[in-house]
């Protein structure tokens, strides 16, 4: 099972990424691009070009997870960055980013919360 808590982090991939890589190829990605061990327990997400496909690379321990979603219609609302890599999220805005809700035109009430 794939945890949403804010127990592990969670990195979206910066720009485009060819999906036709699964385990190794997405593995090499986080290890070189994000600077990151993708055996961490940390959730990775990439998008394709069109941003209507999505895949997330998860070890939980014993194993790889490589999950993809595919929209029939629509986009994802990809956040911008200009920044090369990854893009750390939240648990609560990774679900927003699933559920079709443009995380750009959203904003989080200022409250404290714990640093990592």
């Amino acid at each position: 099972m794939i945890p949403l808590s804010p127990a592990p982090r969670i990195y979206l991939a910066a720009g485009a990424t060819d999906l036709r890589k699964s385990f190794e190829g997405l593995g090499d990605l986080v290890t070189h691009q994000f600077q990151e061990d993708p055996l961490s327990g940390h959730l990775y997400i990439f998008s394709n070009r069109k941003r209507n496909r999505i895949k997330l690379l998860y070890f939980d321990g014993s194993g790889t997870w490589v999950c993809a979603k595919r929209l029939g219609e629509g986009r994802f609302a990809w956040p911008k960055t200009d920044a090369p890599g990854a893009l750390r999220i939240l648990a609560e805005e990774l679900t927003l980013l699933l559920s079709g809700i443009d995380l750009g035109k959203t904003r989080t009430r200022p409250w404290w919360r714990k640093a990592a």
